[in-house]
């Protein structure tokens, strides 16, 4: 059997130009694969009915061939990563050959033996100023200057007293006073008015005085104190509360994925939960409240409720049409004796993945009995 024959690469691939060209092919394969995922999740939103062309509703059954296909799909899909990391590592990881020592070259010429004169140093700082000479002898005094100007005029002397007042003029004479006029006659008598209006009523008298109050009468004797009676129910005696503050990492699956709740838990005799902490039994029947909270790191398509023996509880369920990162609701609710709470997640289109907040209350359960 002859061996396989490979044709001449022209120019021949050094190692780098090789592990470029693996490097191109991961990408490149890397590529597909994100086709094929966007492919698969338009499947499952075909199926759900959130993308046009469906003619008919998908049934149950339905929807649960797809979710198995594209979950074989995506073990596939993450078993080629496996193998293209290990690839790249590998390429990456690529020993580097040393190619063999080339020939000695000739010797260089000798250089001269002195050398050229260095530059000329920088000029040093100035010294200190030298300290002052002795004072001269005064000079000869100058000639006298011209004659200053006039100086302003002064300020105006004050007012002069006022003088003395004139003379009063003699008084005039009194005039001649008037004759008195007559009297005039009597008017005659005018008409008799009109009768005035009736005054008004007026006020009534004050109530007379009441009457003293009559005696106290003999208290009687006190009765028999009666037998207590029994202590009546204590509803509250049955609660419990569950919380998970580890930051928890769920994969929601389209059937919805149970909450577990491990930490900080209290509860009364009559309230157990399950091992895996997501299914708390409830023994006593009556009337409950029951709140939630839940609380992602990164907002998510997803939707929460609590199942109550077996069943979705509409009244609980939050459905977000946008992403959310925080869930809480209330409700009350009759149980019967041994009923089951299981809080969880579900996805409102595609399954993924939901990371708890840690630190603090990622998740809660509260049952009260109220009745």
């Amino acid at each position: 059997m002859s061996q396989p024959n490979f044709p001449t690469i022209d120019p021949p691939l050094t190692r780098d130009g090789s592990v470029n060209e693996i490097i191109a092919s991961i990408a490149a394969e890397e590529l597909s694969l994100s086709h094929i995922l966007n492919a698969e999740g338009e499947k499952l939103q075909y199926v759900l009915g959130t993308l046009p062309g469906l003619s008919g509703g998908a049934g149950v059954q339905d929807v649960l061939d797809v979710n198995k296909s594209v979950q074989q799909t995506l073990d596939e899909i993450t078993q080629q990563q496996l193998l293209l990391g290990a690839k790249l590592n590998a390429a990456l990881d690529a020993p580097v050959f040393t190619g063999p020592t080339g020939a000695t070259g000739p010797t260089g010429a000798t250089g001269p033996a002195t050398g050229a004169a260095g530059p000329i140093g920088p000029t040093g700082d100035e010294g200190p100023a030298g300290a002052d000479g002795a004072t001269g002898l005064d000079g000869a005094a100058g000639p006298v200057g011209p004659t200053g100007a006039d100086g302003l005029p002064g300020a105006a002397g004050a007012t002069g007293a006022a003088g003395a007042p004139g003379v009063t003029g003699p008084t005039g004479p009194t005039g001649v006073t008037g004759s008195t006029g007559g009297t005039g006659p009597t008017g005659a008598t005018g008409p008799t008015g009109a009768t005035g209006a009736t005054g008004i009523t007026g006020a009534a008298g004050g109530n007379g005085v009441i009457g003293a109050g009559g005696a106290t009468g003999v208290t009687g004797a006190t009765g028999a104190t009666g037998a207590t009676g029994p202590n009546g129910p204590n509803p509250t005696a049955t609660a419990g509360f569950a919380a998970n503050t580890a930051g928890t990492s769920l994969t929601v699956a389209l059937g919805g994925t149970p909450i577990p709740l491990p930490s900080a838990q209290v509860f009364s005799a009559d309230i157990t939960p399950n091992a895996g902490n997501t299914v708390f039994t409830v023994a006593t029947a009556g009337r409950y409240r029951i709140s939630y909270h839940v609380n992602t790191t990164a907002a998510l398509l997803m939707g929460s409720r609590l199942v109550i023996n077996g069943g979705n509880n509409t009244a609980s369920t939050i459905a977000p049409v946008l992403s959310v990162s925080s869930y809480e609701n209330e409700i009350e609710v009759n149980l019967p004796a041994n009923s089951t709470i299981t809080l969880q997640l579900y996805p409102i289109a595609l399954a993924g993945v939901a990371v708890l907040r840690s630190g603090g209350a990622g998740a809660s359960l509260m049952i009260v009995r109220l009745s």
